[in-house]
């Protein structure tokens, strides 16, 4: 399948400053309208190896040119992985900490409509008429409070385990994922990433880096400002536009 848009796209991903190991992957193929950045867990062994098999899996989704078969296909193959993460890979665990699980953020994307589909707290914003749009909705602790306990962003990060994820895949037996589908305009740009680039960048840095015509120089940008702060996560970042 081979789109009749031509999307132009740009990624990167780096260890940060404090960890030893990159548990974060991309997935970065415009010409197939597909783009993932998967988070692995933090802290659990095998979190690299979730968030590589993820990105993997889908990579290998058959071609098709129907946008709702795509969307059905991915929404199938990260089903597929959570039982896979949750029961193959951990058969033998007696522990927590074996946990082999991801976040995972994916955009799809035909001539001029899109999906975002996630699980977890790694996002997708969209750059339209110089403004900065979060697609995604972070599946956290932190969020929840935000939500239900009516705390302010600034209390519930302060809240013990704020950082902790709801849902992630190969986290729970039942994987949930959300979608939003939405029409595409010729000037919009895409930003998907993990959780180690955005806490270091505030909004107005990520629409700076995103209102740049070149993906890649948006890319570069946005690791600029991350890696001048702490930068004590991975980070991932993954820019597209037309």
């Amino acid at each position: 399948m081979m789109l009749g848009t031509t999307w132009r796209s740009a990624a990167h991903t780096h260890a940060g400053k404090v960890r030893a190991r990159n548990e974060d992957a991309f997935l970065d193929t415009p010409q197939r309208g597909l783009w993932v950045v998967a988070d692995g867990m933090g802290g659990h062994r095998g979190g690299d190896v979730a968030s590589q098999l993820i990105v993997a899996s889908l990579a290998e989704l058959p071609p098709r040119d129907d946008f709702s078969q795509r969307l059905t296909d991915v929404r199938q193959c990260l089903h597929w992985l959570n039982r896979r993460l949750g029961q193959e890979l951990t058969v033998a665990a007696d522990d927590h900490d074996s946990i082999m699980g991801s976040t995972v953020v994916v955009l799809l994307m035909d001539v001029n409509r899109a999906a975002c589909i996630w699980a977890g707290d790694s996002r997708c914003y969209l750059w339209r008429g110089q403004r900065l749009h979060q697609l995604s909705k972070d599946h956290s602790l932190q969020q929840r409070l935000i939500d239900e306990q009516k705390m302010s962003v600034e209390e519930a990060k302060a809240f013990p385990s704020s950082h902790a994820l709801t849902r992630a895949v190969g986290a729970d037996q039942q994987l949930t994922l959300d979608v939003l589908e939405f029409d595409v305009y010729p000037s919009d740009a895409f930003l998907l990433c993990s959780d180690g680039l955005y806490q270091e960048l505030s909004s107005h840095a990520l629409g700076n880096a995103l209102s740049l015509c070149a993906p890649r120089a948006a890319v570069e940008r946005l690791f600029d400002g991350a890696l001048r702060g702490c930068a004590r996560d991975n980070l991932t970042a993954v820019v597209i536009r037309q």
